[in-house]
């Protein structure tokens, strides 16, 4: 039974690890806005092979 406690107290562990890096991110990773051009085709636009 010690190894059972033992064995959730780690996934414990890791979910914590897991969800605090989830919330850590969004917070003091600010994202880098830039322009984006992508050219796409006539024939593509018109669906003909």
């Amino acid at each position: 039974m010690p190894t059972l406690i033992k064995f959730f107290a780690f996934l414990l562990f890791v979910a914590v690890v897991v969800l605090g890096t989830m919330v850590a991110l969004p917070i003091f990773v600010q994202p880098v806005e830039k322009e984006v051009i992508v050219t796409v085709p006539t024939r593509d636009l018109l669906g003909r092979d």
